[in-house]
């Protein structure tokens, strides 16, 4: 099947949602794009995407819809809020959710869509800011095959990594899976180097050290060098979102009757976190909890 002929709409023009909508664009496809916002509008159309002032003009033109929104609940009021999706899309369509959300409302939604023949995928997404902009991003997905197989074009032109986990919900437990590890390897990575400053050997040579063995992780080898030992702070990626991830690892746990110590400890230290950092901070601030003159706590006062 040809997919370039496809229009693609984009609700949410956020960091993630505008710069997945401007990969798209620089693959070929047509994308419309939709925001509350009309700051956030305009700067979709710089980047070569068509602003639409209301839902229903999205979707006149768009089979297949990808959601880039803050949280379950936007994801709930888009989609089956009285002026919703089920209510405006017609059947045949895809949503393609890159929200990082909760199993529950992407189950809630998808079983709504599939009465209308309306396909749901939950389908958050890694790389941040910068991988929707290079196309470079990772993607864990959860739902029917088939409907993964249909969109898979538009999802390989917006990513570099997918893979299929399971059933509706099945993406969002992944991805809060692995924002719990990148939580705490935030945290235990600064208190690696923290270890090592105190002890006399300098830091950035131990991050060396720690990206040539067994202890490496994203948080080592790409937050660290690019965002926290530069003092940048700027990722693009805020605490308060990854409060919000973390707890919704917390949540889950939970409800599961899990006893994760470590993934509640990583939870707790977020949490305090609000007493030093604002939501507005970038979430690699978190390591200047554990050493506020090794991570420049004072360069962002």
């Amino acid at each position: 099947m040809q997919f370039m002929t496809h229009t693609i709409g984009v609700i949410g023009l956020g960091n993630m949602g505008r710069n997945m909508a401007a990969t798209l664009v620089k693959k070929s496809f047509t994308v419309i794009g939709f925001d509350l916002s009309e700051t956030a509008r305009k700067q979709a159309v710089e980047q070569g995407v068509i602003p639409a002032s209301q839902l229903s003009i999205l979707t006149e033109q768009c089979d297949i819809i990808i959601l880039s929104l803050p949280k379950a609940e936007h994801v709930e009021a888009v989609c089956l809020g009285a002026n919703g999706l089920i209510h405006l899309v017609t059947a045949g369509t895809t949503i393609i959710d890159t929200t990082t959300s909760v199993p529950e409302t992407s189950r809630m939604v998808a079983a709504e869509c599939v009465k209308r023949d309306i396909a749901f995928l939950d389908a958050p997404v890694s790389g941040g800011p910068a991988g929707a902009a290079a196309g470079t991003m990772s993607m864990v997905i959860g739902g029917d095959m088939k409907a993964y197989r249909h969109v898979l074009p538009v999802l390989e032109a917006m990513s570099s990594v997918r893979v299929h986990v399971g059933d509706v919900g099945a993406g969002n437990i992944a991805k809060i899976a692995n924002n719990m590890l990148a939580a705490a390897h935030l945290i235990t990575t600064a208190e690696a180097l923290t270890l090592a400053e105190k002890a006399g050997v300098d830091p950035e040579k131990v991050l060396e050290a720690i990206n040539a063995g067994s202890g490496r992780s994203a948080a080592s080898q790409a937050m660290f060098p690019t965002w926290v030992m530069t003092k940048a702070y700027d990722s693009g990626f805020t605490m308060g979102l990854m409060r919000k991830d973390v707890g919704l690892a917390k949540t889950l746990a939970q409800s599961l009757n899990v006893e994760l110590p470590m993934a509640m400890k990583s939870a707790e230290l977020w949490e305090d976190s609000i007493h030093k950092l604002a939501d507005s901070d970038d979430f690699c601030c978190i390591a200047q909890c554990t050493n506020p003159l090794l991570f420049g706590k004072e360069d962002n006062a």
